[in-house]
């Protein structure tokens, strides 16, 4: 098993064996060794990971994990009480008394497992911030604007 250090990632290590993306993000464990804890509160991250060393400063999940788990527990929950007032049309607070726990839990459990995989998924596929790279090609290829001349 070789290790080398990726010249894209300085604190990445490439190795033929790595950490799967999802166990570390389900147990919230550090995306290289998969043993140091991500987070320091509910959704703050730890500055470094204390077995390995590597630094979080890299990770950014940003709305992509509430994004996701909105559209599935609003399409789980939603889903369950339009078929239950379908069904049997208890009365709204009746609904209210089943559903809103559900609806509040599910996507607080759900968060942190989220974001910790996002983040090992952003370590495992090197990804960044998006950012437009132009060529020389892409330049020469693109029209003159209209307000420079000819």
């Amino acid at each position: 098993m070789t290790d080398k250090t990726s010249a894209s990632h300085p604190s990445k290590t490439v190795s033929s064996s790595p950490i799967s993306p999802w166990k570390a993000g389900l147990l919230g464990r550090c995306p290289r060794c998969g043993k140091g804890r991500l987070f320091k509160g509910f959704l703050s991250l730890q500055d470094r990971c204390s077995n390995c060393g590597l630094q979080y400063d890299f990770a950014d999940s940003a709305d992509g994990p509430a994004v996701f788990i909105m559209l599935i527990v609003g399409f789980v929950v939603m889903g369950l009480v339009f078929f239950i007032e379908v069904k049997y049309s208890p009365p709204f607070w009746a609904l209210a008394l089943i559903w809103l726990p559900p609806a509040i839990l599910l996507p607080l459990m759900l968060l942190r497992p989220f974001k910790a995989t996002f983040i090992a998924l952003q370590y495992q596929n090197d990804a960044r911030e998006g950012e437009a790279v132009h060529s020389q090609s892409d330049e020469a290829k693109a029209p003159p604007s209209p307000n420079e001349p000819g």
